[in-house]
């Protein structure tokens, strides 16, 4: 369970960040409600998380990874631009959490 507490708790950050994007600095209400409603989830998501699972390992994988979503959304949605450096810097974000997941199970 409290591993689906960490995806949500990633998912909510993931839909904050990109309220935020699209609150264009707090001048669209909306999005601007939006991305409080999702960070308030995620934290909450979060702290549920911290329950069972090694802050060490829950903020790195929940960070990490919404990190990574992040910069996939900014280069699919908002059209970012995707350079060699950017997709390597992604990869290591990932092989990083996969790499503290595998450090769990010894």
């Amino acid at each position: 369970m409290h591993w689906l507490y960490l995806l949500l708790a990633i998912g909510f950050e993931v839909l904050g960040t990109t309220a935020m994007k699209l609150s264009e600095g707090f001048t669209k209400t909306m999005p601007s409600i939006a991305m409080a409603i999702f960070y308030i989830l995620s934290l909450v998501m979060l702290t549920l998380t911290l329950k069972k699972i090694d802050v060490s390992i829950a903020y790195a994988i929940w960070s990490g990874l919404g990190t990574a979503f992040i910069a996939v959304i900014g280069i699919m949605i908002f059209g970012e631009s995707l350079t060699p450096m950017k997709i390597a810097s992604i990869a290591f974000i990932i092989l990083g959490v996969i790499g503290l997941q595998l450090s769990m199970s010894h």
